[in-house]
């Protein structure tokens, strides 16, 4: 009997696939990775199971053909067998399949996988040129359009430059494998399925070193007696020469040029015999080019002495670790507690056992404090894994933790997977940040990845906020978590005191155009004076929100989704309204589109308009920005809280990005503009957001010597999580939020599963969601969940396409995801237009 394998391949909702491995390849690891066909594709998967059951359905004997196997990439694991099982878990959690969930684990360049190619034809420039002054062109012509020439152009370009061109296609996906496909049917088009990428990506250098023969030819010059018929040497071979004398293992071809001998000089050495040349494989050092530092005057190389409140519990997680088995702690400590310190010991206390630590952070590139710290405390034992890095360094990162060189990584959500081996901590820092949630398929979450991957493989899982997430906090209620609080600052620094300002009173006494009120313009100018530093939050980007019409009342909308555009300031004070979802931007017109009148106004504000007003109010202040807009270039963030955290920005103006985890001691007032902005949005976490937002950038003040103050403007200062934020008394708003979730039946008091279908007209989509809502509620038992919907989404339209909703509500996770599974499997077509969303994060 042949040998057979199943295989977890990259593509959505597809499960393991089985496939016979021919004779004269070797029967793959799991963990490996292996070339397989799957349809007119070739794609690379990860080997899963060898010797699977055979296939369900008829017998090999009654005619069923397994394909083979192509190419076995790998003579050994190329992931652990754990991650593969994780990977496993988390297809199956968050209904994804189990290719897709894996797929997140892999580093850069680990896929070999085939691609198309175009190519105009003589016939498709003709049907071109007739077509020429088509005023609309279709997809098809404007494919023609963009690969005229006859170059050969990858289908990936073709996509890219639709989905991003101008006109009514921007910023929208596009059909474009299949209207090539039709083009070329049509014989308007040549197609090449060309084998893209490599098995391998690591960086070599050439390093030169010098021979015996070079070595008696430099003798010989330094003795004046070249031996006859030899070409004598030029001084700069000489020199050359000298120098790689001195290195018998070698110089790189970097290190050469520094010296002034270029790459033709060392050639024509080796061309003679003088020099050999080889290639080293060396690391893209992440660290070497970055501002990952640490701040907070200890939290890196020297060990600060332990609050009594930080040494009880550093101690009880210290006996966890010690048993070497899975235990989940929930370490609630009010910001500024000392968080960071016990991560430190606890870390360097699992390393001493043998065993490697995991850290897990929202987004590296805002907390630079914290990677630098364990840089600094555990030296080159260290790795990050981040989007933030190029995709060289990821690689290189990856594979040195895959080889056991470090014992301790920290990353973003995506190193849940990383290929640690003998895991004794995972660390979820800022535990309740909805980053660690994916937004795109694979839809995981990656603080319940961290604690699935604790409880797999025996390790402490501890998870540190000052404002859980409620669904945390529950579990250590009930026991399921053990819960260590932190309640008192190091140095018993008191808490930040804050402020409210009742912004319908400020409109009232000075208009409704007021962006600053006068309580934080008073308190800027006093830190100003006193030369400390002032964060400005206001989590909206933009210069204005919306540009409606004062004559017909109507706003200019994104063509592609049901959102009005953002103003944006350009170079040269040119005003852009942009949509932030598809990204489609046009000029702000200077009349109404619908009704040509010129009386177009904008409403609302957003950081740039904050940015300019503080300017505005202090002209001699220094004053930046950080928010999405400012940061596009790689480095941008560390950079700018680089000059922050060195006093070379006085103010800095904000999104949410300035709330999370920094540590600034000169930072002692904090000013919230609209902090109720969104309170207003239709999902039941919103509260939950605005409380835990407020008291985290309440957080940044007063952190050093001096105490801190926050001045926070509203128009509902007595909304609840207003209120709790202000005294920051997290178990007072757990307590309020719990009733309204337990009376909706929202989690934590019940598991929810969030449907999206997307079709070309709303009509379409409801008909759709209606089908596999109807085929829900017929799969499903009493008692087990309930079925709500279907609705239009709150955003109806996005990227083009109509949306249609509908929620699963209940306590039994597995029958939910099962009756999802078998609602769906009999219509593939439909389920590549639906998105499942497991425990969601946001319901819009």
């Amino acid at each position: 009997m042949p040998r057979l394998v199943s295989v977890a391949v990259p593509v959505p909702a597809l499960d393991l696939l089985t496939y016979r491995v021919p004779d004269g390849l070797d029967v793959p690891a799991v963990g490996a990775r292996v070339l397989v066909p799957l349809g007119a594709r070739r794609l690379t998967g990860i080997v899963v199971t060898v010797d699977p059951p055979a296939p369900q359905g008829p017998t090999l004997d009654q005619g069923v053909t397994l394909k083979d196997l192509i190419d076995v990439l790998d003579s050994s694991p190329f992931l652990p067998r754990t991650v593969v099982e994780l990977g496993q878990w988390a297809g199956d959690y968050y209904a994804c399949g189990p290719g897709e969930a894996i797929s997140a684990a892999m580093p850069p360049f680990a896929w070999v996988q085939s691609e198309w190619r175009v190519r105009i034809t003589p016939a498709g420039d003709s049907r071109l040129g007739a077509n020429s002054a088509s005023a609309r062109p279709t997809l098809r012509e404007s494919i023609l359009a963009l690969i005229v020439g006859g170059a050969w152009v990858p289908l990936r370009a073709i996509a890219y430059r639709l989905e991003h061109a101008g006109g009514g296609r921007r910023g929208r996906a596009v059909p474009a494998r299949a209207a090539v496909r039709s083009l070329q049917v049509d014989g308007l088009v040549e197609v090449q399925d060309v084998l893209g990428g490599r098995a391998e990506a690591f960086k070599t250098i050439r390093v030169a070193a010098i021979t015996v023969q070079g070595a008696q030819a430099l003798d010989a010059t330094t003795k004046d007696d070249e031996p006859p018929g030899r070409s004598r040497l030029g001084p700069r071979q000489r020199e050359a020469l000298a120098a790689l004398a001195g290195v018998p293992e070698g110089l790189p071809f970097a290190q050469l040029r520094e010296r002034g001998l270029s790459a033709d000089v060392v050639q024509r050495l080796h061309g003679s015999g003088f020099v050999s040349i080889r290639r080293e494989q060396v690391d893209r050092d992440p660290f070497e080019s970055s501002s990952l530092v640490p701040s907070g005057g200890g939290a890196g190389g020297e060990c600060r002495v332990l609050t009594d409140e930080q040494a009880v519990a550093f101690a009880r997680l210290r006996e966890l670790a010690a048993e070497a088995r899975f235990a989940t702690v929930l370490l609630h400590g009010v910001t500024g507690s000392g968080k960071t310190e016990i991560y430190l010991r606890l870390a360097a206390v699992v390393r001493e056992a043998g065993r490697t630590a995991l850290i897990l952070v929202p987004e590296i590139g805002l907390t630079p404090a914290l990677a630098g710290a364990f840089r600094s405390r555990f030296g080159d034992r260290v790795a990050i894994q981040h989007s933030g890095l190029s995709d060289g360094e990821r690689y290189d990162q990856w594979h040195r933790i895959r080889r056991g060189d470090v014992e301790i990584v920290v990353g973003t959500r995506s190193a849940v997977f990383a290929p640690l081996a003998s895991l004794g901590l995972i660390v979820v820092d800022e535990e309740h940040d909805g980053s660690y949630k994916q937004e795109e398929s694979p839809r995981y979450h990656g603080r319940d990845v961290a604690v699935m991957r604790g409880k797999r493989e025996g390790a402490l899982v501890v998870l540190g906020s000052a404002t859980p997430s409620l669904e945390s906090y529950q579990n250590a209620t009930v026991g399921r978590y053990e819960l260590l609080a932190l309640e008192r600052r190091v140095l018993d620094r008191p808490l930040a005191r804050v402020t409210l300002v009742n912004m319908r009173e400020e409109f009232a006494e000075r208009g409704p155009e007021i962006v600053l009120s006068q309580a934080l313009v008073d308190g800027i100018t006093r830190r100003l004076v006193r030369k400390e530093q002032v964060l400005v939050l206001l989590n909206r980007r933009g210069f204005a929100t919306s540009v409606f019409c004062r004559q017909c009342a109507g706003t200019i909308d994104c063509p592609n989704c049901s959102v009005s555009l953002t103003v944006h300031v350009g170079p040269r004070d040119i005003m852009r309204a942009r949509c932030h979802y598809c990204n489609y931007s046009v000029v702000v017109p200077k009349a109404c589109p619908t009704c040509a009148a010129p009386y177009l106004a904008q409403a609302g504000f957003g950081t740039e308009r904050v940015e300019r007003e503080v300017v505005a109010a202090f002209p001699d202040a220094r004053v930046a920005r950080l928010d999405r807009d400012t940061i596009r270039r790689r480095g941008a963030a560390a950079s700018l809280l680089g000059q922050f955290a060195r006093h070379e920005i006085d103010v800095l103006v904000g999104t949410q990005m300035i709330a999370k985890g920094h540590d600034f001691p000169l930072v002692t007032l904090v000013g919230v503009v609209s902090a109720d902005v969104g309170l207003g949005l239709a999902d039941f976490r919103a509260s939950e957001r605005t409380f835990q937002l407020l008291t985290q950038v309440v957080g940044r003040a007063g952190r050093g010597e001096e105490p801190g103050e926050a001045i926070v403007q509203t128009l509902y200062p007595e909304h609840y999580s207003i209120r709790h934020a202000r005294r920051q008394d997290y178990r007072a708003f757990f307590e309020e939020e719990l009733v309204f979730r337990r009376a909706m039946q929202y989690p934590p008091q019940m598991a929810l599963t969030n449907g999206i279908v997307r079709a070309r007209t709303l009509g379409d989509a409801m008909h759709d969601a209606g089908t596999i809502v109807q085929a829900l509620r017929d799969a499903g038992r009493a008692g087990q969940f309930i079925v709500l919907g279907p609705a239009p989404a709150p955003f109806v339209k996005l990227r083009g396409e109509h949306r249609a909703q509908f929620f699963l509500k209940g306590t039994r996770r597995a029958a939910m995801r099962d009756a999802i599974r078998r609602a769906l499997e009999t219509q593939p077509d439909l389920r590549r237009r639906v998105i499942i969303d497991v425990d969601p994060m946001s319901v819009l």
